[in-house]
């Protein structure tokens, strides 16, 4: 790969290719972004979106090499079985802007910030190895815990991966320290602030004090990181103590070389401009919108997609070309995410329509179970919903819904209904570990894992390991916080 390829290219491949095909399908008709009624849509319209998920658990189980090639592919055919239907329903207009409306609101924002942070953080390389002992092992696992709220989960997972697989690669049991990293790194240790996890982002546009997370989410966030890296060093230990779990010194790929050092400083002041830019579509409200075909794009926020393609395209101009040799840095990650999640966000417009509708919606069943015969928050019951549906819907816009169920307010939320606010907000950000699709940057580590010879669990196995160790540690945490 060329040093100055185009992010953008791998980023938006399966959203042009699906606007491309959807355009010339809906050719001279006319194009808006009506409004539709979640109470008018069956809950058929959600097997779309069931079959993306049905593809990612099933075919790398099945059809490995078919899916590793035509991933894409079937996340747009999944997508086109939505819209096309969908238009001669409810008329091409409709279909198109809520293909418009998802591209725009929701699918960029997410991919160009994700971009930016996988090229910024994919710039900074840790040079030289250390031995991969449990101590160092989950002593990597909290830095990046401590990280991800800082640098969001992308960009501390992005910066702590590859350190983490060179030193744990003479070692035969590697794959419990990646799942360990995914929950920790990727999912808990971005709950203490908007910055750290998108749905507290949404939460944050949507009136919610920058720092209300950090205080009322610490204490749940302490106790499941606290308790997941002390059961990550007991698990590491105990591989690590067998005669069995070291290989001999000379199969080492990246001996042991200290001391280390740091290429690509000059990413960490880019950081900087993206956690400022970031910070800045949410602060700077001036009240310009612009309409595309029916959905308006605000002026802040698409100041700060642009600025945040400059910032990738910037990075990867001035970044010496041994950091990203050093991190064997490639686009295969963000390109499965990018292909993949275009299909997701698309398909889930239905879904999250309908359970938007509340009670008069097809879901109504969810509604209920969150409130009590008297109509009342059960905020135990705001966790496990938006916690679950988290796990295998975008945690971003399940957020959302169960922000606008439980009032809409902020104020109101963050004082009176505080604990339902924490329980919406640790459910998404905490159970998005649950699932490889739960969170972007699950399946980012899981690729770069993979690509280094990782042999990582499937779906399945994934959820399995997710089973075993996170549901009763959020049982507990229900029960003490919720």
């Amino acid at each position: 790969m060329k040093r100055h390829a185009v992010p953008a290219r791998m980023a938006h491949a399966a959203a042009l290719n699906l606007a491309l095909i959807f355009a010339l399908t809906m050719w001279a008709q006319p194009a808006s972004a009506a409004t539709l009624d979640g109470a008018s849509l069956s809950a058929l319209w959600g097997l779309p979106f069931a079959g993306v998920l049905l593809s990612i658990a099933v075919f790398p189980l099945i059809a490995p090499a078919f899916w590793h090639h035509h991933f894409g592919k079937i996340a747009a055919a999944w997508a086109l079985l939505f819209l096309v239907p969908f238009a001669f329903v409810f008329g091409a207009g409709i279909a198109f802007g809520t293909f418009i409306h998802a591209l725009l609101e929701e699918y960029i924002p997410f991919i160009v910030l994700l971009t930016a942070l996988y090229t910024v953080a994919g710039g900074i390389c840790v040079r030289g190895n250390l031995r991969g002992t449990p101590a160092l092992n989950t002593a990597i696992l909290a830095l990046g815990t401590v990280l991800a709220s800082i640098m969001g989960t992308t960009g501390a997972a992005m910066l702590l991966i590859r350190p983490l697989l060179r030193a744990n690669d003479n070692r035969k049991h590697v794959v419990h320290v990646v799942v360990f990293f995914i929950f920790l790194v990727a999912n808990a240790g971005g709950s203490l602030s908007p910055l750290g996890d998108p749905p507290l982002f949404l939460g944050f546009l949507q009136g919610v004090d920058f720092f209300w997370t950090t205080t009322h989410l610490a204490l749940p966030m302490l106790f499941i990181c606290g308790v997941l890296l002390a059961g990550f060093y007991a698990l590491d230990s105990y591989y690590f103590r067998h005669r069995e779990e070291q290989r001999s010194p000379f199969l080492d790929p990246t001996p042991d070389s200290p001391p280390l050092g740091i290429d690509g400083k000059i990413n960490f002041l880019l950081l900087a401009v993206v956690i400022a830019l970031v910070l800045m579509s949410g602060l700077w409200k001036p009240g310009v919108m612009f309409d595309v075909f029916g959905t308006h794009v605000a002026l802040q926020n698409a100041v700060r997609d642009i600025a945040l393609i400059g910032v990738s395209l910037l990075s990867l101009a001035i970044t010496p070309r041994a950091a990203r040799a050093g991190n064997d840095f490639n686009w295969a990650p963000i390109e499965e995410v990018a292909k993949l999640f275009a299909g997701i966000f698309v398909t889930i417009a239905p879904v999250i329509t309908i359970l938007r509708a509340g009670e008069a919606g097809a879901f109504a069943g969810i509604v209920h179970l969150v409130n009590d015969a008297a109509g009342q928050p059960h905020d135990a019951s705001y966790f496990w919903a938006t916690g679950l549906l988290s796990s295998f819907l975008d945690n971003a816009p399940t957020y959302l819904v169960f922000f606008n169920l439980a009032g809409g307010n902020a104020q109101t939320l963050m004082t009176t209904g505080a604990t339902t606010l924490a329980a919406i907000s640790a459910g998404a950000v905490f159970m998005g570990a649950n699932s490889y699709i739960g969170n972007a940057p699950n399946f980012m580590v899981k690729a770069i894992a993979e690509s280094r010879g990782v042999r990582m669990p499937s779906f399945f196995a994934y959820l399995g390991w997710s089973g075993a160790v996170l549901m009763p540690l959020f049982l507990v945490t229900a029960w003490l916080f919720f």
